[in-house]
């Protein structure tokens, strides 16, 4: 077989066959590509989740080398404590993250923009450079107070996730909290969904013209959500249900509901959310793996709650039991859930979300400079030019214009 290696405006990507090889590096260069999310590592950070290089998965020059247009960094913040205290910490570190993308886009040398709305997005690609849009994730960071959200807008943040692990005053998680110590955890739902804090948070992100993201909150919050909000939504990185039975990837309900509201749900290369949950010797031995560390068998995330082990060896045995059992995956098994909400809801509605950063990654696409690979799979597996641009931002750019639109609709 002959295999070319083709490079096209910077973008270098290795296939079978020298004209499908400069195909596919042409369609991902003319391509706005988005990454709709991702984690935040300042450069020198010690995080366990950057590269092997010790690097961001999607620091620019990575983006740079795989085409990648532009990329959702989340001001995401753990689980903590529902006290004032608690609050303070989310706040600060909140505040952290907001200033190592400050800095960065404020470094010319990155030639990254900090993009507020859907034409300036569009307007860098069309200009040559790279973009990040400001997300956010779990409403600790607001304590109590759905004002912040305003605060929030006002630094740049676009894209607005209720919730990460743990329920908090807004909202219900699909990852309830479990405390391996007491062998307790959350129930289920705290608040049956969405509480009157977070139906009002709906609201507020909505009259601002910013995206409500769905991502980790419970089912029936979601379900909720798509009832309350005016505008569509996105799942920022979620998969399917059906196919991999884990508590926050998506279920057809849910899929329904955002593909009818006009919004994206954006598949995620996460092996703990890619893999098949039908395969019973696999189920088996997770499960296994699990009651030998102590957690609670029915989690069917793998790694699900293992940050709650205290001793490190336990852990580090753990975690290399269910990686070895889960593989490295591949591009496949993320468009084998891409395929199936694209049967189920169409072509408009689908998208990509790494969580790079934060456990994000599987074998040929590992971080930023290998986004071309995704889109050489997905023509090989019949997506045409039309679809991969919808696919890799396109859907997305057009929520965010029909959320400015009806924001500006609403003001008038």
């Amino acid at each position: 077989m002959k295999v070319a290696t083709i490079v096209f405006s910077g973008v270098t990507l290795v296939c079978a066959g020298s004209a499908t090889a400069a195909d596919a590096a042409r369609i991902h260069t003319d391509a706005l590509v988005i990454d709709a999310h991702a984690d935040i590592v300042a450069e020198g950070e010690q995080s366990p989740y950057a590269g092997a290089d010790g690097r961001s998965r999607v620091e620019p020059s990575k983006m740079r080398a795989g085409g990648t247009d532009a990329v959702v960094l989340a001001v995401a913040v753990s689980p903590g404590p529902r006290t004032p205290e608690g609050f303070s910490a989310a706040r600060s570190e909140a505040d952290r993250k907001l200033a190592v993308v400050q800095k960065l886009v404020a470094d010319p040398s990155k030639n990254l923009v900090l993009a507020r709305s859907a034409d300036e997005l569009v307007n860098a690609h069309s200009a040559g450079r790279m973009a990040v849009i400001l997300g956010f994730q779990n409403a600790l960071i607001l304590g109590k107070d759905v004002a912040g959200i305003d605060h929030f807008y006002d630094q740049g943040v676009r894209i607005f996730a209720l919730t990460h692990m743990g329920h908090n005053d807004f909202a219900d998680s699909s990852r309830p909290l479990f405390d391996a110590a007491t062998g307790k955890h959350e129930p289920d739902a705290e608040h049956g969904g969405l509480s009157a804090l977070g139906k009002a948070a709906i609201t507020r992100i909505n009259a601002l013209g910013a995206v409500v993201d769905v991502s980790q909150l419970s089912k029936e919050a979601t379900l909720q959500v798509l009832v309350l909000s005016k505008a569509p939504v996105i799942a920022s990185h979620s998969n399917v249900r059906t196919i991999t039975h884990a508590t926050r990837n998506l279920s057809d309900a849910e899929i329904d509901g955002i593909g009818a509201g006009g919004g994206v749900v954006h598949l995620t290369p996460f092996r703990g959310y890619l893999f098949d949950s039908g395969d019973k010797a696999l189920d088996t031995a997770i499960r296994a793996a699990r009651k030998d560390a102590g957690l609670p068998e029915d989690y069917l995330y793998p790694f699900e709650l293992y940050w709650e082990l205290k001793d490190a060896a336990v852990k580090e045995t753990f975690l290399g039991s269910v990686s070895a059992l889960l593989g490295p995956s591949s591009i496949d098994d993320m468009i084998n859930h891409l395929d199936y909400v694209v049967k189920r809801i169409g072509i408009d509605h689908v998208g990509i979300g790494s969580d790079f950063n934060h456990g994000g990654g599987l074998a040929g696409f590992n971080d930023a400079s290998e986004a071309a690979n995704v889109t050489k799979r997905l023509l090989e597996r019949g997506y045409s030019a039309g679809d991969v641009a919808k696919i890799w931002g396109g859907n997305l750019v057009r929520v965010l214009r029909e959320v400015e639109r009806l924001k500006d609709a609403g003001s008038n």
